[in-house]
């Protein structure tokens, strides 16, 4: 009993230190249980295209003209030109290569075999050059423009060329609030703002529905950016509702990500003081039994 009474005050202190830590660590759960109910967003913050009836079996959605892609620098461009005679043609096609010069204009895809296709790199002023016919400007241009272009130009060489274009770099980038954000590469060239979400794997919880930027440049190196919302039908009908070559899509955080990182950020000092605080005065404790 005399021991009890020695300790007792230190007991009493430690006790109450306990309690004040308990009300701390129940404040800080109770503001994240309040954070969580406030991440609960209504349906119409979340849901995809609302103005869509529910309980139509079909219905038939306007979308925007998907518009051909236009050749800008650093576009690699596949540039095949066939016809009747193979041996015709030959001169005004890129050989199959195995080695890659760095410093080289051109560029390669694999195409298995023994060799790779090269491609034309457009440079920053809209010029590959191509065999026997020298420098052509096709920045600015369509695909089905720059082959109208070479077809005329081998008029004097060639009887019924076929000339068959293809991007070999078309990517788009989607960034933000999406489950794997990247770049990604298009084969077949046409994509639109679903499919290159889907390929992100789609926007998180806390992904802004109603204000989706696309961010574009154009052969002048100009940006243009918009702002789309998914949440409405409206955005079937944009511009940018189909994509071209190196869009970038970037989906921003909602009001409850940007509230959970600043609160998150605001009680870290508080969390940590009360996490030393507990583990002395577990340690007093576990010192005081030992005696």
């Amino acid at each position: 009993m005399p021991l009890l009474r020695i300790f007792a005050p230190q007991i009493n202190s430690e006790f109450t230190l306990i309690f004040v830590m308990m009300n701390k660590f129940s404040i800080i759960a109770s503001f994240f249980l309040l954070l969580l109910l406030g991440s609960c967003g209504s349906a119409k913050k979340v849901a995809y295209f609302q103005p869509i009836a529910i309980d139509e079996t079909s219905s038939t959605i306007v979308t925007s003209v998907q518009h051909e892609a236009v050749v800008m620098p650093d576009d690699v461009l596949s540039i095949i030109i066939s016809g009747l005679d193979p041996a015709a043609v030959l001169p005004f096609n890129l050989p199959l290569v195995s080695v890659v010069n760095p410093t080289s204009e051109r560029s390669t895809i694999s195409m298995g075999g023994g060799g790779s296709l090269q491609g034309y790199l457009v440079d920053i002023n809209g010029n590959i050059e191509f065999p026997v016919l020298g420098t052509l400007k096709v920045g600015g241009m369509k695909k089905s423009e720059v082959a109208e272009m070479i077809k005329e130009k081998l008029i004097p060489y060639l009887k019924d060329p076929i000339i068959t274009i293809r991007f070999m770099n078309f990517r788009v980038s989607v960034m933000g609030e999406v489950a794997r954000p990247g770049s990604f590469n298009i084969p077949n060239e046409k994509i639109n703002m679903l499919e290159a979400l889907a390929l992100a794997g789609d926007l998180t919880i806390y992904g802004k529905r109603n204000n989706v930027l696309v961010i574009r440049e154009n052969e002048s190196g100009e940006k243009t950016a918009t702002r789309i919302n998914l949440t409405s039908d409206e955005a079937f009908r944009s511009p940018f509702f189909y994509l071209q070559q190196n869009d970038i899509i970037y989906v921003e955080p909602n009001k409850t990500k940007l509230a959970s990182a600043s609160a998150a950020r605001q009680n870290l000092p508080v969390i940590i003081s009360s996490v030393s605080a507990l583990a002395s005065t577990v340690a007093v404790i576990i010192a005081l039994t030992d005696k």
